[in-house]
Order: C-alpha cells, then structure tokens, then sequence
C-alpha cells in the first residue's frame, strides 16, 4: 500500500480573515482567483504561468493579450478558463536586480489583494511571487509578502481566506519560519 504524504499546511485567524500556508499547486486550490506571477508582457510562459496555461486553456493568454501588459508592482484580472476558479490575478513582481525590489513585490501583492476585493471575491491564492525565473530570494519573498498580507488585513477586507500556495517543502518552511517570526 502506498504510504500517503502528509500536506503541509499552517493555518491563522488575522481579523476575520483566515490566513493559510499550504505546500500544493495552486491550480488545485478551491479559491475564487489564483494569482499568477506574471512578467510585465503578461505572457504565460513557464512556471505557475505554464500550469495555468496548459490547464486554463488559451482563453487567458487571450485575455491577457487583449490587456496587453502591465507594469512591475501592478495586477491585472482576467476569467479562469479552463480552472475550477472564477479569475486568474496576474500580479507582476521584480526581477532581483532592477532596485526598489521589497517595495515592487508589496506593490504587486497588494494590488492582488485589492483586486479581489474589489471583484468581491472571498478568497485568493497567493504564490511565491518573483522567486522562479525572476531570483527574489524565497526568505525576503516570505517577509515582505507576509507582511503585505498582515498589513492588507489590518485595512479591512471582504476576503475571507487567503492562502500562501508554495510549490515544494523548501519554499513552504521559508515562510512557515517567517510566519513564526510575526509581522514586521
């Protein structure tokens, strides 16, 4: 028999909204959006953007061609496609390297959250945005990104869960610690 993996998963109350860290695919997560992390020509390429594309069909790429781009520390919203969610957010965060980056990745993060709201969604998930292609080391990316959140919810907010959706172990324990170090 086949020994069954135990998912990681870290759950907290922040206000009336439910913060969650889970180790997954964010493709498969039962959320109203997923935020996909986007380059600034909002071409779905590899990475989180190549599962949606492969699984959401290429009504979004159409979508976002339609767009046609968007700037670092911005998102944009389009349907889902083919995925069990109503939107895909494309949140385009830095590239390491191009300065101003923990402002740039709060930015995008925020504009994700907003953009939720003001779609009127109860949830979103959130990846490890800029730390594939575009080398935003995953400790910094845990920081700033789960201070945006806490900072996000301190304002106010309809959504009701918000999840941290990251790809491997590695990545998940990175904010798992951070998590554990409180909101800075």
């Amino acid at each position: 028999m086949a020994e069954k993996r135990k998912t990681n998963r870290v759950t907290i109350k922040l206000n009336e909204t439910q913060l969650e860290l889970v180790e997954g695919d964010i493709t498969e997560l039962k959320v109203d959006a997923i935020v996909n992390p986007a380059n600034s020509d909002l071409e779905l390429g590899k990475g989180v953007a190549g599962a949606i594309l492969e699984k959401g069909g290429p009504s979004i790429q159409k979508e976002c061609d339609r767009i046609g781009g968007t700037q670092v520390g911005t998102a944009v919203i389009t349907g889902a496609g083919e995925l069990p969610h109503k939107h895909v957010i494309h949140a385009v965060g830095p590239r390491m390297g191009e300065g101003d980056e923990d402002r740039k990745l709060a930015s995008a993060v925020r504009s994700s959250l907003a953009l939720a709201d003001r779609h009127g969604l109860d949830s979103i998930a959130v990846p490890a945005i800029s730390t594939g292609e575009f080398g935003f080391p995953v400790s910094r990316c845990a920081r700033v990104t789960l201070t945006e959140i806490h900072r996000y919810m301190q304002g106010g907010t309809k959504l009701q869960r918000v999840v941290v959706c990251l790809f491997d172990d590695s990545t998940f324990s990175k904010f798992r610690q951070e998590l554990r170090r409180g909101f800075r």
